[in-house]
């Protein structure tokens, strides 16, 4: 009721500050009643919104820039909110189009890993189709942030379902699992590099979690290794993997098993094909377009998610980028499955697998490794070519090895590879 009330209290406000429809709102928060209340007003006022946390505060000047934000809300640690004018005009086509159908509409900018975020202009009208549909209702952290599309949807289907949302203050093992225990959490949706870190911390020792039902995992490849010793641990606790991209959304999974990367990718409003071992999808719920860069759809409506994967049945598993895929001598290697295996081995903490050009092969395989207590490069460097040489063919077998300091992620907890 007190969120009903608060989202009726915003659509006022936004009116009596003039504020109109189609308006291309910057909102600067994180989850929190008052910044949800908004957004959720925002969207019923048909304005467009651009959500941005503290996360990306080295790239908030570009991210305006490139969004044309026309207001500005800023709420505070206290929940308390500033409105400020803009001086930009927003005149983006998509903008104009979702202005003409008079929708809310939703800006999300990708990671940007490889260049320039792009940005991501949905139509909300199309985006909360889905949440028509009841499913159940859990006690739930939102462990991806405001302004990533994952995080949207984490919420959206917690508020729609009538669920809780537990809010994160700090993004480490520690705080999220004495939430867990505090609140009784039931669903945990995070990555599989914050899953390792969990492991590496064994936080788990330390808080009751026994109430998690499920650790939902997606945003970047799953370790077999990781997954096998993480459901050794806790085989009560349901590991599913998820899939979804800014451009089309989050589809329905259902994964083989807890211990296994097999899983259907699909659901209501979604189609899937593999075109040359690559995953395609068609969706309902797909993006307009970027703000910033060329449409990426064919002209029926498919999008080349550029992830390689092997089928069987009616599971796919999901090997990684192409852009990923290391060239040895004409022969593919996809990190992951070297990154798996070495991470079976003891003391490696985390491990990161490259390729490093090559005169003869083409590309050779290196191995970035963070130990768990000092050894010697020598000596690791002979026990992790000694391993591999019995669990991998023989060009999959890192070349070189580095002792990295310290773990490498983004701030959204995907393993950085370049």
């Amino acid at each position: 009721k007190w969120l009903l009330d608060r989202t009726h209290y915003w659509l006022e406000r936004l009116k009596s500050e003039g504020i109109k429809p189609g308006t291309i709102s910057i909102l600067e928060a994180d989850f929190s009643p008052n910044s949800i209340a908004l957004f959720l007003a925002l969207i019923g006022h048909a304005c467009v919104v651009v959500p941005l946390t503290s996360i990306v505060e080295a790239k908030k000047n570009e991210f305006l820039k490139i969004a044309q934000g026309e207001v500005s809300f800023i709420v505070d640690k206290d929940d308390s909110v500033k409105i400020g004018r803009l001086a930009r005009i927003a005149n983006h086509e998509l903008y104009q189009r979702l202005r003409s159908d008079k929708h809310g509409g939703l800006v999300c900018f990708t990671s940007g890993s490889t260049g320039e975020s792009k940005a991501v202009v949905h139509d909300m009208m199309n985006v909360l189709e889905k949440y028509k549909i009841p499913r159940p209702a859990l006690r739930t952290i939102t462990f991806l942030p405001f302004d990533h599309f994952g995080g949207v949807n984490t919420m959206l289907h917690v508020l729609s379902n009538g669920g809780c949302i537990v809010t994160i203050p700090e993004y480490n093992p520690d705080t999220v699992l004495s939430l867990v225990e505090r609140h009784k959490v039931e669903l945990l949706p995070t990555s599989p590099t914050f899953i390792n870190l969990m492991l590496l911390s064994e936080a788990y020792k330390r808080y009751n979690i026994d109430s998690l039902k499920i650790i939902s995992y997606g945003t970047e490849p799953m370790l077999e290794s990781t997954l096998r010793r993480f459901h050794a641990l806790f085989p009560k606790i349901k590991l599913l993997q998820t899939y979804g991209l800014s451009e089309v959304g989050v589809l329905r999974s259902k994964s083989k098993s807890s211990d296994t990367l097999w899983v259907k990718v699909g659901g209501e409003g979604f189609q899937t094909r593999i075109v040359n071992g690559l995953l395609q999808i068609k969706a309902r719920s797909a993006m307009l377009g970027y703000l910033n860069a060329p449409n990426p759809f064919t002209p029926d409506g498919w999008l080349n998610t550029e992830d390689r994967v092997e089928i069987y049945g009616d599971y796919i598993r999901i090997l990684g980028r192409q852009s990923d895929i290391i060239n040895v001598g004409g022969a593919k290697v996809f990190p992951q499955e070297v990154e798996s295996v070495i991470r079976e081995i003891d003391n490696i903490a985390d491990v990161t697998v490259f390729g490093e050009k090559n005169p003869i092969m083409g590309n050779i395989i290196c191995a970035k490794v963070r130990t768990e207590k000092s050894e010697n490069l020598f000596e690791l460097s002979k026990r992790v070519k000694r391993y591999c040489s019995k669990r991998l063919e023989r060009f999959k077998v890192p070349v070189r090895i580095v002792i990295a300091d310290e773990a490498r992620y983004s701030n959204h907890f995907k393993k950085i590879r370049r």
